[in-house]
Parts: C-alpha cells; sequence; structure tokens
C-alpha cells in the first residue's frame, strides 16, 4: 500500500479510489502500522531479533527465516515454533499448500497459543486472518506473546512502540484513526511500577513481617545517631520533628549541619516543618529522593508520615 495514499485519506479522490480497490470491505476494520518517512529504528531492532531468536530457536529443524510478514503466514514456522519451545504436537498437518489449508492449521495454532497464554478471545492482539493476511502488527504481537511465554529470560528489546492507523469502512465514509501502541513493554514503566510495588507489598505485609521491618530500620537509625550520643526508639514519634532525620542525613552523607540552618529543639509546628522540608532538600539534592514527598502528609506510595501523625 503506498505510504503517501495512508497519509492523505482526507481527499476525496484518495477515498474514492481506495473503496474502488476494494482493499478494505464495507463494513470490516483493519489497523497497520502508519508508514513514516524514516525508519522506525527500535521496531527494525525487534524484526531482526525475533528473526535471530527464531533462526536459533529452529536451528536444528533447517528453517531459515528472512522475513516475518512472508515466511510465518502459512503456519509452518509456527509451528515448528510451537514445538520446540512447548513440546507441544498440534493435531495439523505441517504443510498446508491451498490458502483454505493454511486457514485451519492457523485457527489450530492461535487457538493453542490462547490456550498457553490463557487468553481470553477480547484480549488477543492478532487473529487467522490477520496473519494469512502478512499483517506485520498483529506478526510481531504475537511472535512477543509467544516469547515471553515460553523464554521469559529473553532479553526482548523494550520500548517498541508504533504509530498505528485503524481504517473503517462504512457505507457512507472511510474512518480512520491514529494511535501510538505499544509492542513490546515500557521500561520506564515497569520500573515505577516496581517501586510501587514494593511499597505497597512492604505495607501489606502482616504486622509481624512489618514489626521485623521497623524493628531493623531503627537499628539502622540508633547505631548511626548513637555516635552523637543520641538513642532512637520509635522512628514514627522521634521523625516527625525532623532533628534524627537531619542528623541521619549528614553522618550517612558525612557532612556536618550547621546548628543555625535547623532548630534542634523544634519549639513549634512551622520548626518542625522547616526541619522536615531542609531534609527532604538534602535528600533531593543529593540524588536520594526521586519520588514527590508531602512533608506534611505521607508518602503517596508507602503511606509513611514524615511528619506529624
Amino acid at each position: 500500500m503506498d505510504p503517501d495514499f495512508l497519509n492523505s485519506f482526507t481527499q476525496p479522490s484518495t477515498l474514492d479510489r481506495f473503496l474502488a480497490e476494494d482493499v478494505i470491505v464495507k463494513g470490516e476494520k483493519r489497523k497497520l502500522i502508519k508508514p513514516t518517512p524514516g525508519k522506525n529504528l527500535k521496531l527494525e531492532e525487534l524484526k531482526l531479533f525475533l528473526t535471530e531468536w527464531i533462526n536459533r530457536v529452529l536451528k536444528e529443524e533447517h528453517i531459515v527465516v528472512k522475513s516475518l510478514e512472508e515466511d510465518l503466514y502459512d503456519g509452518l514456522v509456527l509451528h515448528h515454533l510451537l514445538e520446540n519451545l512447548g513440546s507441544l504436537k498440534l493435531d495439523v498437518e505441517k504443510i498446508a499448500l491451498t490458502e483454505e489449508k493454511q486457514r485451519q492449521k492457523l485457527s489450530v495454532i492461535l487457538e493453542v497459543v490462547a490456550k498457553c497464554l490463557q487468553l481470553e478471545e477480547s484480549q488477543l492482539k492478532w487473529s487467522v486472518e490477520s496473519i494469512l493476511a502478512k499483517d506485520l502488527l498483529s506478526t510481531l504481537h504475537l511472535l512477543v506473546a509467544i516469547a515471553k511465554h515460553f523464554e521469559p529470560t529473553l532479553a526482548l528489546p523494550p520500548n517498541v512502540q508504533v504509530e498505528t492507523i485503524t481504517i473503517e469502512t462504512t457505507s457512507r465514509e472511510l474512518k480512520t484513526s491514529n494511535v501510538v501502541e505499544y509492542i513490546t513493554e515500557n521500561k520506564e514503566n515497569i520500573e515505577a511500577q516496581s517501586k510501587d510495588d514494593a511499597f505497597d507489598e512492604l505495607f501489606s505485609c502482616s504486622p509481624d513481617k512489618c514489626h521485623a521491618v521497623k524493628k531493623a530500620l531503627l537499628q539502622f537509625v540508633d547505631q548511626h545517631v548513637g555516635k552523637l550520643g543520641l538513642n532512637v526508639k520509635d522512628i514514627e514519634s522521634q521523625f516527625s520533628d525532623g532533628v534524627i532525620l537531619l542528623l541521619l542525613i549528614g553522618q550517612l552523607e558525612g557532612y556536618f549541619l550547621n546548628l543555625r540552618n535547623f532548630f534542634l529543639t523544634p519549639a513549634s509546628t512551622m520548626e518542625m516543618l522547616h526541619n522536615v522540608n531542609l531534609a527532604l532538600e538534602l535528600l533531593a539534592e543529593g540524588g536520594l529522593l526521586n519520588f514527590p514527598v508531602n512533608s506534611e502528609g505521607s508518602h503517596p506510595h508507602s503511606g509513611c508520615c514524615l511528619f506529624g501523625n
């Protein structure tokens, strides 16, 4: 399909030509990777990675894949891939020469994949018809899903995204919409989620486990501020005025805090808040604080109160 044609769907002449060529029948909806002027380097990296992975898995079968679109649509490579990865025996002929036989073969293969991955039909990002039509987007989604399931430690290139165009024909018009779609997971989101999960897991633990964590933290704090002749017995109450936190930062970072810069014996809420804010500033400047903290409330993920109760 001509890239310039896809980029000019709003022109009436293009619309007429599109319908006349019967590229998509009326009532059908199709999603494609939108052509771009330059190459999508991450997409090309993923295609090469998957191609080399398939060839590595099927090396003993003497099967060599050169094009994901051209070499996978008939189901032969997918058949061998599943047999090698999952030791699956598929009740279907390996070689299907006619389109109808290929369609039947793909139907069996994709049904097995959905069952292995425990996916409902609504969750599938591929179909028999899209694979048979050599649709690259569907083929990539299918291969990534298979790779993640059977080889979860495989280092797939992260953050691979494409701009897709969805085309739908009705009796009166041609509708199009553009969406950015991830093919492999967004690594930054995964890392952020992992951090959130760590906090959530800690504070969803049983009281005994939380108590053990608090005890370990208390010993750690006491070990360092004890050098200053201080004794910490309760993290919640003794950290609320910011004094212990400031002194701990000074001990850990190896610098002396000028007593003029904070209140060693705060006598009011404002003085306590000043201490806590100063501590948060020092942590941020030292690159030790990479999430927002409300000095008057609680950490948005952990629920730890830094100031007050």
